[in-house]
């Protein structure tokens, strides 16, 4: 498959680890938001992460390459870790090496990828540099993983404030995007309210999509892609290292339209819909060619620019040029990653896609506590629900989620549903494949997130009414 050319791209455009291409446009327009100034240069500074369990700023050692491949990692590790040029270059040959053995066809197959990939790198790299050199690598590079690179000067007194943590489930007072990558869903809120709702495919385990608070500045249409100097690329047909793919071509893992939003990632087209709601990309938010295009009229809208129907089928006809709409007000991005949450009365657990240990007892009393119930509320039948749910959906580890401690209740019990499965009083094994399982709390009734609101699940051209 094409798309996987996309990894190192982003490795000489981003300080930042993995993630989908972003690269310099073609730019013309006749369109009063449409601009020609570069996207801004990539900073040092990190914005706080959000979501309930651990950070997902995962090293890998794709991670680490794609941190290499950039000009200004070497003197960066020399500044900030003291290593030598010797070792530097064994790091980048070490890590290049990997990189090249990664079968996307295989991704997403095997339970607990992440995981492993980063226990993997630990001990590589902890073998090549020690383990102290190791610890300040990772923490390094889940800095700048964790980053805004376009926002990070800006903060200001009225810059939105990202979900941090302490507020599970967050459900946003001002105009945002928050995409939930175990969910594999992205929301888009209007002043507090949700609008639109979308499933959407994420980073595959090797490239994990981020997490933190990122901005929407501009829509661009037509983005070209250039592959990177790899080995694996000139095994590749029709596809040689520093050659511009054009955009239409079947080449471009982009699509009709990408979004740079800080940092590695990007939001953008052209995913069939099997990937949707799949592991489908290099660390960015992925969504077919009709929800990029429908996405992209919202997002014009929450951001004042003008953007019709008309004009993203006159941008299609011209696939050689590229344009950029450039957004009056930019848009927060915020990128979560909630394994439980309480949705319109119902406990959501969703399997924990990049093996953080996410689905434990100390989140799920977070998130019921945020929502004004604690676990002692839950009838026993509730209780031993969720704790099985939790160690089903708990990754690579089901020790990970141990059961929760069981106490007699004598409260009736009320029923269990189970997408893609059939409810039972004893919640039924999940399978493989499986990628949530629903619980109807009874004390959670009328609480917690909102349901999905006009939700495209990319399975089909799909018209937003006006």
């Amino acid at each position: 498959m094409r798309k996987y050319l996309g990894v190192l791209l982003l490795m000489a455009a981003c300080i930042l680890a993995t993630g989908c291409v972003a690269e310099p446009t073609n730019r013309a327009n006749s369109n009063a938001n449409v601009a020609s100034s570069p996207t801004p240069a990539a900073t040092m500074s990190p914005t706080p992460v959000s979501g309930s369990g651990s950070n997902t700023q995962s090293l890998t050692m794709p991670v680490l390459d794609a941190f290499l491949a950039n000009e200004s990692s070497s003197s960066l590790l020399k500044s900030r870790l003291q290593l030598t040029d010797d070792q530097i270059a064994t790091l980048k040959q070490a890590a290049h090496s990997e990189t090249a053995k990664l079968s996307e066809a295989n991704a997403g197959t095997s339970v607990g990828e992440t995981a492993s990939a980063r226990m993997a790198a630990k001990e590589r790299i902890t073998t090549l540099i020690g383990p102290e050199k190791e610890q300040q690598l990772e923490a390094l590079i889940a800095e700048q993983w964790s980053s805004d690179n376009e926002s990070a000067t800006e903060k200001t007194a009225t810059q939105p404030a990202p979900n941090d943590g302490k507020v599970p489930n967050k459900v946003p007072s001002d105009s945002r995007v928050v995409v939930n990558a175990p969910a594999y869903r992205m929301d888009v809120f209007e002043a507090g309210r949700l609008i639109k709702s979308y499933k959407i495919g994420i980073g595959y385990p090797q490239f994990p999509l981020p997490t933190g608070l990122r901005k929407a500045r501009t829509i661009i249409f037509n983005p070209t892609w250039t592959p990177p100097d790899e080995p694996w690329v000139a095994k590749m047909k029709n596809v040689s290292a520093g050659e511009k793919v054009e955009a239409g071509s079947k080449l471009n893992p982009l699509g009709p339209i990408k979004i740079p939003i800080g940092g590695p990632s990007l939001i953008h087209g052209g995913k069939p819909p099997a990937k949707i709601r799949n592991f489908a990309s290099h660390g960015c938010v992925g969504l077919t060619t009709p929800q990029v295009e429908d996405f992209a009229k919202i997002l014009a809208q929450l951001g004042g620019a003008h953007l019709t129907d008309t004009d993203i089928a006159a941008y299609a006809r011209d696939k050689t040029e590229t344009k950029e709409v450039k957004l009056v007000n930019a848009i927060p991005v915020e990128l979560r990653y909630e394994t439980i949450v309480v949705e319109d009365g119902k406990l959501h657990i969703y399997r924990d896609v990049y093996d953080q240990g996410a689905n434990t007892e100390e989140n799920l009393r977070a998130v019921l506590e945020a929502n004004g119930v604690r676990w002692e509320d839950l009838t026993e039948e509730e209780r031993t629900q969720v704790s099985n749910a939790l160690s089903q959906m708990s990754g690579s580890s089901p020790a990970q989620a141990a059961p929760l401690p069981q106490s007699p209740v004598s409260s009736p019990s009320p029923t269990t549903s189970e997408k893609k499965s059939t409810a039972t009083k004893a919640t039924p094994r999940a399978t493989k494949n499986q990628k949530e399982i629903v619980i109807e709390i009874a004390a959670l009734k009328g609480k917690g997130y909102p349901a999905p609101v006009d939700l495209d699940t990319g399975t089909g051209p799909k018209k937003r009414k006006a």
